[in-house]
């Protein structure tokens, strides 16, 4: 240890006077590990002396006990955490890695023993006297969410942003002590933990690995976990998933600590199977056949249910399909489909599952290693982009030839070979099975995951399905959300916990208990601002009334009209994309943060309303129409919907991106008229409920895609993946008319 590194660490644990809570240190040179184990209690204790609470009791105490570990408090630790489980009306279950950390630390003081050995007495001791329900929903609390390294970097951003600084206050040497305590907490647990989760589960059931044989002779791997001591038939629930994971043990024995007889079962070539890895292509069928070997198995009495996220959402929706007898019903959270949500977006190859092939198909489970490579996949973006190469070249520009991603553009219509992987039109019309919908309104797929919820209602007008939906993104959905989401403070009442309210569905489909509290309709959304849950019987009465509201040309300062009456004479905007031009971008849709102090007016058409008179509630998919006539055969459009707040921020609550080729049927093309006047349709955007108030505006935007994120349409009128930077020579031209529209569904 350096005297520099020791001075720098002392000074910053000194603290003036000052009302502010400024803590003074000098500039830190680096960091040492060893020195800055040895000053943290100072630092910790120090910061005990000062902070006081600031109003909010729940948030002091979650630091004060982290303070107190870090200070070698253990047994005032643990009395905060007793204290902040009272406050939050919490079971012993919540902040349980912390308690049992808080304690092993003190055995190991107290015993002068290993912190190993008292943490494994107690972990075991403590395990024994759970419940098969308690034990699981505490597993994962022993895991980082994201890995020591995401924990590492945190700690490194924190010290880094206090080294070239002369003094912190309060606020930073929080952060700073909290990303600590998290790493020195997982570092101590985390592996220790690994063995002894195997071991009790090992101890409540039964877990064999199977390979089942399909119809067509493929081996799937599934893996089958019984409950200790059930020796007679139950309702089975399946996983059917490509995300093969054998050591993840805590989703493996879900459905057995819920009471079930489980199964998971993964995607031919994955785990023990032998074969090819195909993703979607086979799993329709396959998950078919598992169904039928499990219900003839003499654990189970020919109920079944299924459940999960994602992929594991697309491959419920391609099992009932097939509608085996056995299959009673179905919960698909955030579910994807197969050349609707990825890899392309209303007919717009998107990058943002470029390496999702590569993590799914580069060995029998999952290649963590090459997909956790955030900068690898940027860098493809940018580079591709920078080159001006066609899209089907951007693994040339990676150097991995992406086999998956050509296989995907042969087919840029929504076209048999996609219809085939889920339900199509009619399909839905014999599905008569209950289903439960989880969705969430930042979910980077919700297109796909309601489009089935909208398809089997359509065709199946009388289909009981349900529709659990609020703020959350395609993670938070399947867990029940996030107290801060993208830099938006998340209602507290819509932190749900989903897979609670999955078995409790399950129980009331599989077992005749009642129905989850919650649904009390058919729609059941959570809106934004209110901090209130609401219920409709479909999507479409979730809102009073439609605002149509027309993009005119009437300019003042730096935006359009977005007006309820229509021009009274037809006039156009001009707009013109030079897709030559790589130093810009254009279509800025993303919604991070949800929250933005300003938008980028580089590029694009703003059009904003008058101000509400009185409170109105967003409460839906806004949809519309452009027309406009190019230059061109075809563009990729871009249309976004804000809250336009009375403190000048813009709260993103929607979106639209597609080709317009494709605006009027996902599966032909027919190519935009060069001169002609074009209409536009859209309607496949995000659904959202968003409570705004007195002096709220709505501001559209309109632009067309132009940038590293997505495949380039030229307008060329040729397939869009070969069109390179050579047929940008004569830029866009769009005249966009007045009486274009966009119909927005509120509620008063």
């Amino acid at each position: 240890m350096t005297r520099k590194l020791f001075m720098a660490l002392l000074c910053l644990i000194i603290a003036n006077c000052c009302i502010a809570q400024q803590f003074r240190f000098s500039k830190l040179a680096g960091s040492d590990s060893v020195a800055i184990a040895a000053q943290m209690p100072l630092l910790a204790n120090d910061i005990l002396s000062k902070y006081k609470n600031q109003d909010d009791q729940k948030t002091y105490l979650d630091n004060i006990y982290r303070l107190q570990i870090l200070a070698g408090q253990y047994s005032e630790a643990r009395s905060t955490i007793n204290t902040l489980r009272r406050l939050a009306g919490t079971t012993n279950q919540q902040y349980l890695q912390y308690d049992l950390f808080a304690e092993s630390k003190y055995q190991q003081m107290i015993s002068k023993t290993s912190f190993k050995i008292e943490y494994d007495q107690l972990f075991r001791k403590l395990f024994n006297d759970m419940n098969d329900k308690s034990a699981y929903q505490s597993y994962r609390s022993f895991a980082s969410i994201n890995g020591i390294d995401e924990l590492k970097n945190d700690f490194q951003n924190s010290l880094t942003a206090i080294q070239n600084k002369d003094s912190i206050d309060i606020t930073d040497a929080l952060l700073f002590c909290r990303n600590y305590f998290a790493l020195q907490l997982y570092q101590s647990i985390e592996a220790i933990s690994k063995p002894l989760i195997k071991a009790d589960c090992n101890r409540r059931y039964i877990i064999e690995d199977r390979l089942i044989k399909t119809q067509d002779g493929a081996l799937i791997n599934a893996v089958v976990v019984l409950q200790r001591g059930v020796n007679y038939p139950q309702p089975a629930v399946l996983q059917y998933t490509i995300y093969a994971d054998s050591s993840n043990l805590t989703r493996i024995v879900e459905p057995a600590a819920y009471g079930y007889a489980g199964i998971i079962a993964y995607t031919r070539g994955k785990g023990l199977s032998p074969d090819k890895i195909v993703p979607y292509e086979h799993d329709g069928k396959d998950a078919n056949d598992i169904i039928d070997w499990i219900s003839h198995q003499t654990w189970c009495n020919g109920k079944i249910g299924m459940y999960g996220g994602s992929y594991n959402g697309f491959t419920q929706w391609a099992a009932a399909k097939y509608h085996n007898p056995a299959l009673k019903t179905i919960v698909p959270y955030v579910a994807a489909i197969p050349g609707q949500g990825l890899p392309m977006e209303n007919n717009v190859f998107i990058n943002a599952n470029y390496g999702w092939g590569f993590y799914v198909t580069g060995n029998k489970y999952l290649d963590n290693k090459v997909y956790n490579d955030p900068k690898r996949w940027r860098n493809i973006n940018f580079n591709w982009y920078a080159s001006g190469s066609a899209f089907n070249k951007i693994d040339s520009v990676d150097g991995t030839p992406n086999l998956l991603l050509h296989r995907w553009l042969k087919h840029p219509d929504y076209d048999k070979y996609w219809q085939e992987q889920v339900p199509y039109q009619k399909d839905f019309a014999k599905i008569n099975i209950p289903v439960l919908t989880f969705e969430g309104y930042y979910d980077d797929g919700q297109i796909s995951g309601l489009h089935y919820m909208l398809e089997h209602l359509k065709y199946n007008p009388k289909a009981t399905h349900y529709l659990i939906i609020g703020p959350y993104d395609h993670f938070g959905t399947q867990s029940g959300g996030v107290p801060v989401l993208r830099d938006y403070k998340v209602d507290p009442v819509a932190l749900i916990n989903t897979r609670d309210i999955t078995f409790q569905w399950m129980n009331y489909i599989l077992k005749g208990a009642k129905k989850p509290e919650i649904l009390k309709d058919k729609i059941n959304y959570e809106v934004m601002g209110a901090n209130t849950w609401k219920h409709a019987p479909s999507i479409q009465k979730m809102a009073d009334h439609k605002l149509k509201l027309y993009l005119t040309n009437f300019k003042k300062e730096n935006n359009y009209s977005l007006s309820a009456l229509k021009p009274s004479k037809g006039a156009s905007i001009s707009q013109i994309v030079d897709f030559a031009d790589r130093k810009t971008s254009n279509g800025d849709y993303y919604p991070y943060p949800i929250i933005k102090n300003e938008l980028d007016r580089s590029t694009g058409l703003f059009f904003i309303s008058e101000p509400f008179e009185k409170p109105v509630a967003v409460n839906g998919m806004f949809s519309g129409e452009l027309k406009a006539v190019i230059n061109k055969k075809d563009m990729d459009v871009c249309v976004v919907l804000y809250e336009l707040r009375p403190d000048g921020k813009y709260f993103e609550l929607s979106y639209f991106i597609g080709r317009a080729s494709y605006a009027k049927n996902m599966s032909k093309r027919v190519l935009l008229r060069p001169s002609i006047v074009e209409f536009i349709p859209f309607s496949r955007t995000r659904l959202v409920s968003r409570q705004m108030g007195k002096g709220s505006r709505l501001m559209v935007v309109v632009d067309v895609l132009k940038n590293p994120f997505s495949e380039i349409n030229y307008g060329t009128g040729k397939l869009v993946s070969i069109e390179t930077i050579k047929d940008a020579k004569t830029p866009l031209k769009i005249e966009w008319f007045n009486d274009s529209f966009i119909n927005v569904p509120v509620a008063e």
